[in-house]
């Protein structure tokens, strides 16, 4: 499943980079002194531009990981459409710039990273935690598990909503103020479902719950992109990509605990605490990262430093107002949907992935404690399955990562090309181990069969 979501991005990445070649981007070649320094650089220091019609060697690989980002290729590697060039463009001075995000240790890239995934899931966690309350709000709010799951419907539409604005909106103002604003309001709708007295105002606060924690889903692989440089995203991103599938399974395992021992309502209590001190984490620990929005703060401290007005940063020179980005930002989802056949199929595919996986959320209940007389907290084990599934796959991406660098020297057409269908090893694999995993556990979900049997079905329905 993760495969199939990054040769997605990867699809919608290039089509990024084919509209940016059709407006002539212009490549930034330094040539002597940089342009950050305090001083005016003198005449041999000056930059030179020239078209580039190829799409950027980073832009093309690495934002096809960065998973739901938000933000194009043209932010990168010096690579920016721009009305005015010169030599008071402020950069970073190489990845080793102190105001680089790159330039962090390893240790604190790893706690940034850490703590977006962390927040991912814990909202991928929310949206089927809730499932294990069925058994006690129902009874409480006279309301049938049909009318509950609308409650599950609607956070799910949340999350598919969300980011369509919070993606320019970072994009705009930068990736640490969408977290914190986001996250906040993510807190906050947790807190009605916690004290709800009907069904009703569970559903509606349960939308806004995952219309603001779908922030994470679109944005924590532009962070991870943000932080580490090409030869380093591997491992990031491969936590990146795993988490949202992850976060659902770990729902009902965590819930099933609190329900069999604490009121339902302490589910969302510890939802909030969780998310409280997330929240805090993020406001020490999670610096802004998006590399426009440190441009132009650092070109702000030259001009003030220096009092010369023609030191600017690339974003500075964008005449696009925010409005003009969200409407961009809205239509192309659209427009790769029906203009990419590719990823038409590919969103298809994951989709079904992902319906499946919600629709295990109650089809395990009735099968584990139905047939095999299952308690709340050991239905909710029996996910660890699929958890276990989706680790052990996440574990094998250097293994396909080197049979694509593989592919790439073989059939390398250009510098810097990357193909999307050297990502398809691995889905060709998943595509076949899903229906194995699928069958496996239809066919052997009966009381004479043990119950680990089905398990480990659906541990390889996880691994696909």
């Amino acid at each position: 499943m993760d495969t199939i979501t990054e040769m997605a991005d990867e699809v919608k990445a290039s089509g990024a980079n084919h509209e940016a070649s059709d407006q002539h981007k212009l490549t930034l070649e330094r040539e002597g002194q940089g342009c950050s320094s305090l001083s005016p650089p003198p005449s041999s220091a000056s930059a030179t531009y020239h078209h580039s019609n190829s799409r950027s060697s980073w832009g093309s690989e690495q934002f096809s990981q960065d998973k739901y980002e938000g933000y194009s290729d043209a932010h990168v590697e010096g690579t920016l459409p721009r009305a005015d060039h010169g030599p008071y463009e402020v950069s970073f001075d190489g990845d080793q710039d102190p105001m680089c995000p790159r330039s962090m240790s390893s240790v604190r890239k790893w706690v940034i990273v850490l703590i977006v995934c962390t927040g991912t899931l814990c909202v991928t966690c929310t949206s089927s935690i809730y499932t294990t309350t069925y058994t006690q709000m129902d009874p409480e709010f006279h309301t049938s598990t049909l009318i509950s799951t609308v409650g599950l419907s609607s956070f799910v539409l949340g999350i598919g909503t969300g980011p369509l604005l919070t993606g320019p909106l970072s994009e705009h103002y930068g990736r640490r103020p969408i977290y914190l604003v986001a996250w906040s309001m993510f807190l906050i709708w947790t807190i009605p479902s916690a004290v709800a007295k009907n069904v009703q105002t569970i559903i509606v606060s349960r939308y806004f719950n995952g219309f603001t924690g779908g922030t994470f889903l679109s944005v924590a692989g532009g962070t991870a992109g943000d932080v580490f440089s090409r030869n380093q995203i591997q491992a990031p991103m491969a936590l990146v990509s795993s988490v949202p599938f992850i976060g659902p399974s770990l729902g009902p395992v965590l819930g099933g605990f609190i329900n069999s021992h604490l009121d339902w309502r302490w589910t969302y209590y510890i939802m909030i605490i969780w998310s409280a001190v997330l929240l805090v984490c993020m406001i020490f620990y999670a610096p802004e990262t998006y590399h426009p929005i440190i441009l132009r703060a650092k070109a702000r401290g030259l001009r003030q430093e220096t009092g010369n007005d023609r030191y600017r940063a690339p974003m500075e020179n964008n005449t696009k107002t925010w409005r003009q980005i969200l409407v961009v930002s809205l239509l192309r989802p659209f427009q790769l949907l029906f203009l990419e056949p590719m990823c038409l199929c590919l969103d298809i595919y994951s989709a079904i992935l992902l319906g499946i996986l919600y629709l295990f959320f109650g089809t395990f209940p009735m099968v584990f404690r139905t047939t095999y007389d299952m308690n709340l907290w050991q239905g909710g084990l029996t996910f660890v399955g699929i958890i276990v599934g989706m680790i052990i796959a996440a574990a094998t991406t250097p293994i396909w990562s080197n049979i694509r660098e593989r592919l790439l020297n073989n059939n390398r057409k250009e510098p810097g090309r990357s193909e999307p269908e050297y990502r398809l090893p691995p889905a060709i694999v998943g595509g076949i181990l899903i229906p194995i995993g699928l069958f496996w556990f239809g066919w052997t979900t009966y009381s004479r069969i043990h119950w680990i049997v089905p398990i480990i079905g659906s541990a390889v329905f996880g691994g696909g």
